[in-house]
C-alpha cells in the first residue's frame, strides 16, 4: 500500500518538531513539509499542479496566526479541489463548541493534540481509520 500524503498546519516550533519526530518512523504515512499557518497550507496546495500529488490527509492546528483551524477548513470545505481530502483538527484544548463547529464544517476529527509518541500514533491510526485510507 501506498503510503499516505500527510499534510500539517501548525505554527508553533515545539508541537511541530513532536509531530514530525515522533510520526517519522511510520511507512504509511508521508510527511510533507509543515506550514507555519493556513494562510501557508493554502498557498501549498495551489502550486501542486497535479493533483495525484495532493494530501490524503490535512492535519490543523486551530489555533494558528493569520487564518486558524476552522478557517481554514472552511476555505478547504468550499473547494472543488479540496473538499474531498479529510481534514482533522487539532487543538491544546478542545471543546464542545470547537469540535460542533469543525465537525459541520466537515473536519472528519477534532482532537486534542496529543502529548507523547504513543499518543500521536494512536491518533494517526484513529485518523486513517475514520476516513484518511
Amino acid at each position: 500500500m501506498q503510503p499516505r500524503n500527510v499534510l500539517l498546519a501548525e505554527d508553533d516550533a515545539d508541537d511541530k518538531d513532536l509531530f514530525l519526530e515522533f510520526l517519522q518512523h511510520r511507512t504509511d504515512i508521508y510527511l510533507m513539509p509543515v506550514a507555519e499557518n493556513g494562510v501557508v497550507l493554502w498557498e501549498w496546495l495551489e502550486e501542486i499542479e497535479e493533483d495525484k500529488e495532493l494530501p490524503h490527509l490535512i492535519i490543523l492546528d486551530q489555533n494558528m496566526p493569520k487564518r486558524n483551524g476552522l478557517q481554514t477548513l472552511q476555505l478547504l470545505k468550499e473547494s472543488a479541489r479540496y473538499a474531498h481530502i479529510p481534514v482533522m483538527i487539532y487543538s491544546t484544548y478542545t471543546d464542545p463548541q470547537l469540535i460542533k463547529n469543525a465537525t459541520q464544517i466537515g473536519a472528519h476529527m477534532v482532537v486534542q493534540k496529543p502529548i507523547s509518541k504513543d499518543y500521536y500514533n494512536k491518533m494517526m491510526d484513529a485518523f486513517l481509520e475514520a476516513g484518511g485510507h
